[in-house]
Formats: structure tokens, C-alpha cells, sequence
């Protein structure tokens, strides 16, 4: 009887250890930003054809949905990276650690603008961040001067700003999981907020009061702030459009009186089809971008476990070929891909923490 019981223990145990093997993962898995996508597929396909490592999985989740992914913890079950067009948050680094995981390499990629465009079929449009925030914030200063704010009620972008066209305010664009979303918020929608001085005070009196000490008086400020400068309408006149950035472009094409909001890299590939709106007179070009001089640019990342280093196979050789020059180079082929290139000191510095393995620090 013991005999048997044993027998059956080992068994059982052969069998879980054999799931556990079976369960283990032989190729790198990543999810992350629409953005930063076809810059990572283009690496695995390469990584994956000059290596001897598999071809790495690249899914488009998000950046927001893809960090969520990345932080639920730390096993093959889990993503080993996560690409994200705007920097992780701290409650993310939070989630992530009461998840177990704690050490996590960021590595800053490149950059790109975020680009408002429509069909080469229609004019190119000129508008300012003002105009944006006008256009698509949920509530905005009251129209009569009063310092106040009021659900929004432009309709057409003529009625934001009489020099543009007395066209339907349709704009696409990301949800609020993607990293784009979060990055338009604050560069363009933000940028146009604080030009009304009265709104811009708000932040101000939120410094003070954190100066002072009070620190649940700044932090309301600083929601109400928030609340008032990156909360877009959901009357209609913005249309989320998913996390397909290809996806919008098919459809601008389809409806040339809408404007379309994704990154540079895919204006830049479909440069035949669409053209960017200048803002704040700047065009969307790559030396604007590279220079800082066009005003809707963010900075480019992806996030790698240290746990799944040496667990799942190839993350170093991953991440050597990511910062290698001949990638993210300025004559490398992610620049080719539309990708806006560090400058030379600090691609050189990202290159030596990626292969120092240096942890994430905000």
C-alpha cells in the first residue's frame, strides 16, 4: 500500500514538473504601445533571423494596457517587455512591485511626435495648441470672457478660431489606455489649457500650497488642473478610434474632412496618403521633432524584468541588438522606420545602463 501510494506521489510529481517544463517559454514575449510596435517587430524579425534565438512575439496592447500586463507579476505567463510611448508612472512602479516585480530596466529608445493629420484630399490645416484645447477639451472657458467653464459647445472649428475652416470638429484617435492618449493630453491639450492664464494659476497655487506644506490642498489643485487640461469631450466631435494607428489612416482617407491624431512614424509611412496640420507653425518633419522645435513630441521606451533574464532565452542578445547603433543609430534602421534618434551622448549612455542592466529609477 505505502509502495503504491508512493508510486503515485513520484508520478504526480514527474507530471507537475513536466507541466512546469512544458509551461516554460523558448521566445521572448512583448506587449506594449501602438507606437512603439512596428519599431519592436521590425527588431524581433531581425533579432530573430540573426540570432539563434526565436523570433520574439510583439503584441500591440497600449502603453497603459501593456504595463498592466507587464505588472501583474513576475513568470512565463507574464511579459518579459513592454513597449510605452510616454515614461511609466509611479503607481505603475507600485503596481508592478506589490506584484513582485521589482527590478525593472528602462530603456529610452528614441523619440516621435504625435501628429494631428488629415487626407491629402483636403487643405493642410494650421492650428495652434489653443486651438486644440478649444476644440476638444469636455469643458472650456466660457465663451462671453467670463473665468469660468462651461460642457463645451464648439461645434465646428470655425466657431474655435474664425480663421479656420466652418468645417465638423471630427477628430480619431487613440482611447485613453494608450500612451499617445496620455502624451496628446499633455502636449498638445495641456499647451493650449495653460494659455489662459486664470486655468494656469491653478497649478500655481497647487506649487505654493505643496511649498507650504499643505499637501491635500495641493493635491486637489492639482487634480482640479488636470481635470480641467487633459479631460477630452465625449460628445462626438472625438472619436476613439482604437489602438491601430493604421486603422485611422485608412479612415482619413476615407473621410477627408477629419483630422487624425498618431505618431510620426506612420505619417511618415503613409506620407503619400496623409499629410500633419502644422501646429503652433510648426510642421511635423523629422529635424523639427529631432530639434524640439515642433511642440508634440514625446519620448520613446520600453521596459524589460530582470526576473526573466536568464529564464526566458535571449533578453540580453534582445536588448544588445535594440541599443546597438545599427538599430537606433542615426543611420540605423529604426530611423529609417520613422524613428527620431537620440543624440549621440545619450544613446551612448543608454546603450552603457542596457548593458549594465542598470534599474529603473524615477
Amino acid at each position: 500500500m505505502k509502495k503504491t501510494l508512493l508510486t503515485a506521489a513520484l508520478a504526480a510529481a514527474t507530471l507537475a514538473g513536466t507541466q512546469v517544463a512544458s509551461a516554460a517559454r523558448d521566445y521572448i514575449t512583448v506587449v506594449g504601445s501602438s507606437t512603439v510596435y512596428p519599431f519592436a517587430t521590425v527588431v524581433a524579425e531581425r533579432f530573430g533571423k540573426g540570432t539563434n534565438f526565436k523570433t520574439p512575439n510583439v503584441e500591440s496592447t497600449g502603453s497603459g494596457g501593456g504595463l498592466k500586463l507587464f505588472c501583474n507579476g513576475v513568470g512565463q505567463e507574464h511579459p518579459d517587455v513592454t513597449n510605452a510611448s510616454r515614461r511609466i508612472k509611479a503607481s505603475e512602479v507600485d503596481r508592478c512591485a506589490k506584484n513582485g516585480v521589482n527590478d525593472i530596466v528602462e530603456v529610452l529608445i528614441g523619440y516621435d511626435g504625435i501628429v494631428l493629420a488629415n487626407s491629402k484630399k483636403s487643405e493642410q490645416i494650421t492650428l495652434s495648441r489653443r486651438d486644440i484645447f478649444l476644440a476638444l477639451a469636455k469643458d472650456v472657458p466660457n465663451p462671453n470672457g467670463k473665468e469660468e467653464l462651461v460642457p463645451n459647445p464648439y461645434k465646428t472649428w470655425k466657431d474655435v478660431n474664425p480663421a479656420l475652416p466652418a468645417t465638423k470638429i471630427e477628430v480619431l484617435g487613440p482611447p485613453p489606455t494608450s500612451g499617445t492618449r496620455d502624451a496628446f493630453a499633455e502636449l498638445a491639450l495641456e499647451g493650449g489649457c495653460k494659455s489662459f492664464g486664470w486655468i494656469k494659476d491653478i497649478k500655481s497655487q497647487s506649487k505654493k500650497a505643496k511649498k507650504a506644506g499643505d499637501k491635500k490642498l495641493s493635491k486637489s489643485l492639482k487634480k482640479k488642473y488636470k481635470g480641467i487640461c487633459h479631460t477630452v469631450r465625449e460628445d462626438g466631435p472625438y472619436v476613439e478610434a482604437g489602438e491601430n494607428d493604421n486603422l485611422i489612416v485608412q479612415k482619413l482617407n476615407a473621410n477627408p474632412a477629419a483630422l487624425g491624431v498618431f505618431g510620426f512614424s506612420f505619417l511618415d509611412q503613409n506620407a503619400d496618403k496623409v499629410q500633419g496640420s502644422l501646429i503652433d507653425g510648426q510642421e511635423p518633419t523629422f529635424d523639427s521633432i529631432a530639434d524640439g522645435s515642433y511642440p508634440v513630441s514625446r519620448p520613446l521606451y520600453f521596459y524589460v524584468k530582470k526576473a526573466h533574464i536568464g529564464v526566458t532565452p535571449g533578453i540580453t542578445e534582445y536588448l544588445a541588438e535594440f541599443t546597438s547603433e545599427k538599430a537606433f543609430g542615426p543611420e540605423g534602421y529604426l530611423t529609417e522606420k520613422g524613428m527620431i534618434p537620440l543624440g549621440d551622448a545619450k544613446r551612448a549612455q543608454v546603450a552603457a545602463d542596457v548593458k549594465g542592466l542598470k534599474n529603473l529609477s524615477l
